[in-house]
């Protein structure tokens, strides 16, 4: 703990200077009146607790060394009122640190400090208007594809050096193009056992049947099983059982490791295995216990994060940290047909550096599956720009006060 004692003229510039010294969680242990203004004793990592104890170990101390004359006069229920007394009285001085002056200051000075980010950022963006109208308004189409602002700000500064609009955009979206991580291989052609794991409605069973129809044209239906480990969700695998029979394909239900197990060794000769796994919010705490069943197997399982195009960005975030347990080698993103737009998903996928392998965007088995492709994904979230990005939003993202343009 760290105790500074302050002078000033009046109240509000000693608490300014308790502010700048040490920190606006400083507590105030004591404040009086002195010639020329005041004094304030603050401290910063206050513990009252450690200070009580202190207190009581030191009275405790005084009260051996006392002499016996001392003894007389203060009886034991006198010395034990007397360390009570003086925690107490911390507490006091405890409570003087949520004075309504203070606390008001505080408040004051967080919205002075928006004030000044949003009038810094709306001179930064008058300011590139001023001298560099080509990259702001490179900047302005990129927010309105619904990118993360720092990733807007990235390629806009890219194509900065640009003679127009056009050179600019061109860079800029090509940049883009190369930063969007594609699988290169097709996952059905790799083989092995494919689980696929994501949130829940984001079309897990749906896409395995239409992974499982692709491959079934190309294949036959005869190197080919399903698995489902759903066991949560009513009539999940009714619906896969459905699909197992239009494809004619073997399916088993499994709900432990040795099930798993079981299942895999019996599918040992297929070519491809496809498992459909429970959907699962990224706020479930046992989310690492339900995905250990893919992992603790004798078999190895490669996982595949499925996403929605509809989710925002906020919550893909999170799926993408929740999943991870289940090291994800590659992504597949759904419902690009209901999506106003491809911004969220795209940042997503960039800041965690997942390959996306398929797109899907409507109910039709298998038509509409799609391997990812760099200038089919770009040219769609370009198609859904949105046309109105206010100038306030535009300014506050370049100032590195906003996330994206929209969620």
């Amino acid at each position: 703990m760290k105790i500074k004692r302050f002078f000033a003229p009046d109240i509000r510039q000693a608490l300014r200077q308790v502010k700048s010294t040490l920190g606006p969680d400083a507590v105030i242990l004591s404040n009086k009146k002195v010639d020329g203004g005041i004094e304030l004793v603050a401290a910063m990592d206050y513990d009252e607790s450690a200070i009580a104890e202190s207190e009581a170990q030191a009275e405790e101390s005084y009260s051996h060394r006392r002499t016996p004359a001392d003894h007389t006069q203060n009886t034991p229920s006198t010395a034990a009122t007397q360390p009570r007394q003086r925690p107490a009285a911390a507490a006091k001085k405890v409570e003087w640190s949520q004075d309504p002056l203070l606390a008001e200051m505080r408040k004051e000075m967080q919205e002075l400090r928006r004030m000044m980010e949003n009038e810094l950022s709306e001179l930064t963006w008058r300011d590139m208007g001023k001298h560099r109208p080509i990259t702001q308004d490179n900047f302005r189409r990129l927010m309105s594809i619904g990118l993360d602002a720092d990733i807007c700000r990235r390629l806009a500064h890219y194509a900065e050096d640009a003679c127009t609009i056009e050179e600019a955009w061109r860079r800029a979206t090509s940049c883009l193009a190369q930063e969007l991580p594609i699988l290169k291989d097709e996952l059905i052609e790799m083989g092995g056992a494919l689980a696929l794991v994501g949130p829940t409605g984001v079309g897990k069973t749906t896409t395995i049947a239409k992974l499982a129809a692709r491959f079934c044209l190309r294949h036959g239906n005869r190197q080919l099983a399903l698995i489902t480990t759903d066991n949560f969700r009513v009539g999940a695998q009714e619906q896969l059982n459905n699909y197992g029979r239009i494809l004619d394909v073997p399916i088993r239900s499994v709900s432990n490791v040795d099930e798993l197990n079981a299942a895999l060794n019996n599918f040992s000769r297929k070519r491809l295995v496809l498992i459909d796994t429970a959907g699962m919010s990224q706020r479930d705490l046992q989310i690492s216990e339900r995905l250990a069943l893919l992992s603790q197997g004798n078999h190895p399982v490669r996982t595949i994060l499925t996403l929605s195009a509809t989710t925002q960005r906020s919550a893909l975030g999170n799926a993408v940290k929740a999943f991870s347990v289940a090291s994800p080698e590659a992504c597949i993103v759904t419902k690009m047909d209901e999506a106003g737009s491809l911004g969220g998903v795209i940042s997503t996928i960039m800041e965690a550096n997942i390959p996306l392998a398929y797109t899907t965007d409507g109910q039709r088995v298998p038509e509409d599956i799609h391997r990812a492709r760099t200038l089919s994904m770009i040219s769609a979230a370009v198609d859904m720009a949105q046309e109105n990005v206010s100038d306030d939003v535009l300014a506050l993202a370049l100032g590195g006060g906003g996330g994206c343009a929209y969620v």
